[in-house]
């Protein structure tokens, strides 16, 4: 049997639990009566998958049901729901706590309510001249000093009997794993496609990080991630920016070529490196080489030279898209907040994309906290509606 979107809809109200939706196939002919539509003014919203990582079930049926539930019509498909969905090898269980490969939720939980409680209690010393603060309250743990920081030092510790299973299980995964990459058809993600098609979502963008950021990744691979790209229908796949150096360049030359044999961009991401020259080498060196700037991070580093707003104007024709989250400013302890409560800009971002009529997506990142009684698609839905009410 069939669902349509709004029986979707009306099951969902009933509060039949979503793995029974997705026992058999999710979509049918009739879903062309209800199709979301997140292009506000011209501006596409978006989101990447990775926003639903604390949802417990991580199936691409799962998926695009969150993503529908959020209201959006596009989306950066990760590899983790893709690849479940068109038969990967399963990866080896997880363990040492609730969340398994999603992560992340246990920050909005009782235990972040109690010490967020139990500090506003406790009055803090007052704060010294230029000291880094929000609302009053100095950055914890060092926070607000520039941006990410850096690793601790110190000798690695030895890892346990358990802990060398599960890295030889995982070694082994990896390689079951590039076996069914270097194999697999197509079909599975053509069918993939016409499913989020069908329901009103476009992919706009793939990521598999993993394959892309290691040079010993085999041509073979990276030939099957172009393969998988291409077939979703997105115009680009993204990756993280290579570190400066000659592997960092070989990288970068090698994606390229890649790119320009597939006829699929590759956009590359950054963190706290992020900056208004951090591109120039890969934008330089090859048309096929794009920016998938996360803005949010761009803020809460510090290091950028420039506004975001600045960035946009000077590198819009070279964006294939860019992640959108509200961060503060490092002397504001560069915390992630929801939309519009930080020093993010988003909404002047918003209006100088609708302003410029530039077309490339605003992919919403969920990284804020969760609060107690809410989850990953009621957040990620607060944030479209703050840009629908921003734009339109």
């Amino acid at each position: 049997m069939d669902y349509t979107r709004r029986q979707f809809g009306k099951l969902a109200l009933a509060g039949l639990p979503a793995a029974a939706l997705l026992e058999t196939p999710l979509f049918g002919s009739a879903l062309r009566q209800a199709k979301p539509n997140s292009k506000f003014g011209g501006v596409q919203i978006g989101v990447i998958t990775y926003s639903y990582r604390s949802m417990s079930d991580q199936s691409g049926q799962a998926t695009l049901k969150y993503i529908l539930d959020s209201g959006l019509s596009g989306c950066e498909l990760m590899d983790g729901p893709a690849e479940n969905f068109a038969g990967a090898p399963a990866a080896p269980a997880r363990t040492g706590g609730p969340g398994g490969a999603g992560g992340g939720r246990a920050r909005g939980g009782a235990a972040a309510a109690g010490a967020a409680a139990a500090a506003a209690a406790t009055p803090p010393p007052p704060l010294e001249p230029g000291q880094p603060s929000w609302k009053g309250q100095p950055c914890a743990n060092g926070r607000g000093a520039g941006g990410a920081g850096g690793r601790r030092g110190g000798a690695r510790a030895e890892l346990t009997p358990e802990q060398q299973a599960a890295a030889a299980a995982a070694q082994a995964h990896q390689a079951d794993l590039k076996k069914w990459r270097t194999s697999v058809s197509m079909d599975r993600f053509k069918a993939l496609r016409k499913m989020y098609n069908d329901a009103g979502v476009t992919i706009y963008a793939y990521k598999s990080d993993g394959m892309q950021k290691n040079l010993q990744t085999s041509d073979e691979e990276l030939d099957y991630l172009f393969n998988v790209a291409s077939t979703l229908g997105a115009t680009h796949t993204t990756m993280e920016l290579p570190a400066p150096g000659p592997d960092g360049t070989a990288m970068l030359k090698r994606m390229a070529q890649f790119a320009e044999k597939h006829k699929v961009y590759v956009a590359y991401h950054t963190h706290g490196q992020g900056s208004m020259t951090v591109f120039d080498e890969a934008l330089a060196m090859s048309p096929w080489n794009k920016s998938n700037v996360d803005l949010g991070h761009y803020v809460a580093a510090g290091n950028h030279g420039g506004s975001p707003i600045e960035f946009l104007e000077r590198h819009h024709d070279r964006i294939a898209s860019f992640h959108l989250k509200d961060r503060t400013l490092p002397e504001h302890c560069s915390l992630t907040l929801p939309f519009g409560e930080g020093d993010g800009q988003i909404k002047d971002i918003l209006l100088t994309l609708q302003k410029n009529k530039w077309t490339f997506p605003a992919t919403i990142e969920l990284e804020s906290m969760i609060p107690q009684g809410s989850d990953a698609v009621q957040e990620v839905r607060k944030s479209v509606e703050f840009c629908r009410a921003v734009l339109t």
